[in-house]
């Protein structure tokens, strides 16, 4: 029997990494879709150059 990839082990992690941030969202009462879960997350980079510019 072959094992899983790395690959499909790398693009199973990312699908629940942001169907758990769409749940975690939902829980949090904020209105959210399926297509939430699609959308591409922030880099930490990313989220930290934004948060740096406004304070």
């Amino acid at each position: 029997m072959k094992g899983i990839s790395l690959e499909t082990k790398k693009a199973y992690c990312i699908k629940t990494r942001r169907s758990n941030y769409a749940a975690s969202l939902r829980l949090e009462g904020f209105d959210v879709t399926p297509e939430s879960a699609q959308r591409k997350l922030p880099t930490r980079d990313e989220l930290l150059r934004k948060y740096r510019r406004q304070g």
